[in-house]
This record gives structure tokens, C-alpha cells and sequence, in this order.
């Protein structure tokens, strides 16, 4: 809360306010109000506006755009994380999805079993066949180092024991690239499934707190964007203030200070709560910061968004010299029954009194000044 003080000259003369009193009070004085001042506690506060809100309290919206399809909770309803709160229309993810799932039946590793069989097959019989040729080629080759057989013979049975090979080493790459390329379709064809259910679950909206449903803003049918908020929900129970506290207080506010409310719903009572969160950037629009308490001592029924005001406890003195702000003059000055003007050291202030430091003491007479 901004605070209006007046400031003037170091070289005003202190005499000139004498005259100026004279002035103001003229020479009959009977009437004139007179105190001393008293010692007594005196707190300073700063006023602070605000709202009740639900522990985790949010706006939820959705991923998705289109009508409402289904709703499927009804305010005041108790929530948990991942409750589905209501879907909307979502035949194009729908049909996407059982794509996919299409896909990743045609491409899973177990359905492509028989391809893989087949090559293992023929992985079997070309080496069969090689193991065979071999065996050929090294009794010919004993026979030919005998000087037994002809050279035709020799050559020809090498030369099937090295296809045979050939054969046999190509069929195992095959099936090694077959099998390579089969577990790539599969976990391609996982992800693009897992990819349209992640979409199509967008087009569902899911409570992210155990909590409770406290409104719902669009009905059945209506149209919905990401930019339009589709329900409310925080803690059931867990309530704190949200407090909005004018740039000229902040430098003034601490965690922990005792904070005292008061609330339109519960008029003529107050309640304590204590500071517990402080934002630190301001809001350029109301040039004000938000402020977080919590309730020490707290009303028995709380709803979101009720409107607050509240003073949080800056100083405390328990034993000062104060006296009424109304006897004070620009926050420095006071007037004593002989009315000669008289200056002092302000200390803290509330609504109704001001603490004084220094320049009078309990057995100074003072008169109001008249406006």
C-alpha cells in the first residue's frame, strides 16, 4: 500500500511553523484537543488484497481441437493422477492408431518367423552340400597327388567344393540381413504405434493431481481449442492465499510473518495465516507482487477463489512511546500545548498511530493540529 508523506526544505526555519500554528489556532485554545503520549504495543502492517485458492490449483486444458465427445466426471468429483476427465472427438487418431497397430502386427519378429525359417533351411542344405563337396574335393585331391585321375576331374570337383561354399557363406549374410531388417520394421513399426496412442491420448484429458474436479467449462458438444481451458481442479482440503502485495510494500515482506485476514464470507471474524511464498517478479499491469500464505488458523469451509484482505504483520514494538497519527504533521513534526512546533523521529506506523523515537517523551502535552 503506497504511503502519502510530505517532505519539505532542510532550510524551512522551524520558527516559521510557530507562526503558522498561531495562525491556524488562533489566540482561544480551550477547545483545542490535548494529549500526552503513552506507552503501549504498537504493529506496523502492510495491506494486501487477494483470493483463496486450492492447494495445486489449475486451469487444465488439451492437446487437441474439435467438440467434446464424452465427459466423464462431474464437478465436486475426487480425482487421481490420470483420471480421465473427457474426450474429444478423435476419429482421424482413432483410425491412425489401428493403422499402426496394422503395421506393427505385419512387421513383429515372431509373424516373420516362417521368412527366417525358410533361410535357415536353405542356410542347411548349402552347408550340406558344402561339407559333401568338401569331402569329394580332399579324396580327389589324395587320388590327384597319387598321379590317379585326370586333371579335369581334379579341377571340377574343387571347384564345386568352392561354390558350394560360396553358397552356403551367402546364405548365412542373407538371413543375417533378413533378420536385421525384420527386428528395424518391428521396433519402427513399436514407435509409430506408440506415437499414435500418445496422439490419440492427447484427444483425452487427464486429471495431473489426486484432487477435485471444482468446475467444468465447456459442456458436451461444444468446440474446444489448446488455447480454451476445459476444467478446474486442486486439493480437496489444502487451501492457501494468494495475495497481491504493491511494489512499494515488498521490500518490507519476509517468509514467515504472521499475516491477518479477514473475508467477506466470514464478516465481523478474522483468521491468522503466515507468509510462505514470494514471487519474485513483479506484475507490470498492476504493479503489484504475488504473495503465497498459508493458514495457521483457518475457517471451517474454504472454496476457491473466495476474496480476501489481509495485513501482514511487518514490525512489532511492545513497549514504544506512540501517539495518534492525527497529531502528527508530515510524519516529523507535533505541536505541544504552548503550541511551539516541535520536531521528531518517527518510527514504525499503522493505520491509527505512529511510534515516536526521539524529541517528546509521556510527559509532553500535545494539541491536534487543525486541518
Amino acid at each position: 500500500m503506497k504511503k502519502i508523506s510530505f517532505e519539505y526544505p532542510a532550510y524551512f526555519p522551524i520558527a516559521g511553523f510557530s507562526f503558522i500554528f498561531l495562525f491556524l489556532f488562533g489566540c482561544g485554545n480551550s477547545d483545542v484537543d490535548k494529549i500526552t503520549p503513552e506507552r503501549k504495543a504498537i504493529t506496523e502492517s502492510v495491506y494486501a488484497s487477494g483470493n483463496i485458492k486450492a492447494v495445486n490449483q489449475y486451469d487444465a486444458f488439451t492437446n487437441a481441437s474439435g467438440p467434446i465427445q464424452e465427459i466423464f466426471v462431474e464437478e465436486g468429483d475426487s480425482v487421481s493422477i490420470g483420471t480421465p476427465l473427457l474426450a474429444v472427438y478423435n476419429e482421424r487418431e482413432k483410425l491412425s492408431r489401428e493403422s499402426a497397430e496394422i503395421a506393427k502386427a505385419y512387421s513383429d519378429l515372431q509373424a516373420n518367423q516362417s521368412r527366417l525359417r525358410d533361410l535357415q533351411l536353405t542356410i542347411d542344405v548349402n552347408k550340406s552340400k558344402m561339407q559333401n563337396d568338401s569331402l569329394l574335393y580332399v579324396r580327389q585331391k589324395a587320388l590327384h597327388d597319387q598321379n590317379i585321375g585326370t586333371e579335369v576331374e581334379f579341377e571340377q570337383r574343387k571347384l564345386n567344393w568352392e561354390n558350394s561354399k560360396t553358397a552356403y557363406e551367402s546364405a548365412l549374410i542373407r538371413y543375417q540381413d533378413l533378420k536385421r531388417e525384420i527386428e528395424f520394421n518391428s521396433n519402427s513399426a513399436s514407435k509409430n504405434l506408440a506415437i499414435s496412442k500418445v496422439l490419440e491420448s492427447d484427444y483425452v484429458l487427464k486429471s495431473k493431481i489426486n484432487g477435485k474436479v471444482y468446475a467444468l467449462l465447456k459442456e458436451k458438444g461444444e468446440m474446444v481449442t489448446p488455447q480454451v481451458a476445459l476444467a478446474v481442479l486442486g486439493s480437496v482440503d489444502d487451501f492457501l492465499l494468494e495475495l497481491q502485495v504493491d511494489e512499494y510494500d515488498i521490500s518490507k515482506i519476509k517468509l514467515g510473518q504472521p499475516v491477518m485476514v479477514s473475508m467477506d464470507s466470514y464478516k465481523g471474524e478474522s483468521f491468522e495465516a503466515v507468509v510462505d511464498k514470494i514471487y519474485p517478479i513483479m506484475d507490470t499491469q498492476t504493479k503489484s507482487f504475488k504473495v503465497e500464505a498459508k493458514f495457521t488458523k483457518a475457517p471451517p469451509q474454504l472454496y476457491p477463489n473466495l476474496s480476501l484482505e489481509a495485513n501482514i504483520i511487518t514490525e512489532v514494538r511492545i513497549k514504544a512511546v506512540v501517539i495518534p497519527r492525527t497529531y502528527l504533521i508530515a510524519d516529523s513534526l507535533v505541536v505541544n500545548e504552548n503550541e511551539d512546533t516541535l520536531r521528531v523521529k518517527v518510527g514504525i506506523k499503522n493505520f491509527q498511530y505512529a511510534q515516536i523515537l526521539k524529541g517528546i517523551d509521556e510527559s509532553t502535552v500535545l494539541i491536534k493540529p487543525k486541518k
